[in-house]
């Protein structure tokens, strides 16, 4: 992944109500999608970026990272 920003979603279905719920499994290490390319990733990862996450629905935007 590159340096730029990175828009992700929630994987395997998930979807949260809240940017605290989201930024809480960012850093337990819950996995997401990139939203481009359908790589998985999570804070594990060297994510030379800012990463957003969107959320409710996909109709939010949160930054993790």
């Amino acid at each position: 992944m590159s340096g730029r920003d990175i828009h992700a979603v929630p994987a395997y279905g998930r979807d949260y109500k809240s940017a605290a719920a989201v930024k809480a499994d960012w850093q337990a290490g819950k996995d997401f999608r990139c939203a481009v390319s359908g790589q998985y990733l999570s804070v594990r990862d060297a994510v030379p970026a800012q990463v957003w996450i969107r959320y409710a629905k996909l109709s939010k935007l949160v930054r993790v990272h």
